[in-house]
């Protein structure tokens, strides 16, 4: 008879998304993950069976979160559609700043820049999550246009890539060196596309 776990796979999975986040998938050893979640090589085998079978359930994870956060953001009827969009813009630049002077960025970023080019499986985790995301804030746009806070001749889809690509800029950029200032210039300059 099999000896039950005794401990929780969620706090593990928390855990190990940390030390990928602060590493990244390559830099982390068996060894980080042990040390993290506190458990031993066999058990994170058995409960999780390879690294990247771990760095996937971690990457989820993280990806549930931020989209989580994302949703209560802009379901708040409080601000208008180009507020929320600004306050996106704002809060990565903030993140970057406050949050994660560390640097370690955005795992989703993170995770694109180092790992799908050769990872099909996290390739296609990280195409579906954008498409998660770009729904939400092209509705957050159209909702937008309707009641004419935003340019009704400008494509929704569009917008929606590009507030999504002056994400992923900004947040390599603050990574890059670039000063705070300068990417709320950016923030600034990419809602007037809109």
């Amino acid at each position: 008879m099999a000896r039950p776990r005794k401990f929780d796979e969620g706090r593990a999975v928390d855990a190990a998304m940390e030390a990928f986040w602060a590493a990244g998938y390559e830099a982390t050893s068996t060894q980080d993950l042990c040390d993290a979640t506190g458990l031993g090589r066999s058990s994170i085998y058995n409960t999780f069976k390879s690294k990247h079978d771990l760095f996937e359930r971690a990457l989820a994870r993280y990806m549930e979160r931020k989209n989580g956060e994302l949703t209560e953001f802009l379901d708040d009827d409080t601000r208008t559609a180009r507020q929320k969009l600004r306050g996106i813009l704002q809060r990565i630049i903030d993140e970057e700043f406050t949050r994660h002077p560390d640097g370690r960025g955005c795992l989703v970023v993170n995770t694109a820049i180092e790992v799908a080019s050769h990872d099909a499986p996290v390739a296609a985790t990280l195409e579906r999550d954008y498409g998660v995301r770009l729904e939400m804030v092209r509705a957050v746009i159209e909702r937008g246009q309707r009641d004419g806070d935003i340019a009704a001749d400008r494509d929704s889809r569009t917008l929606a890539h590009l507030l999504i690509a002056a994400i992923g800029g900004i947040r390599v950029s603050a990574r890059a060196g670039v000063d705070r200032a300068a990417l709320e210039s950016v923030a600034d300059a990419t809602l007037t596309a809109f």
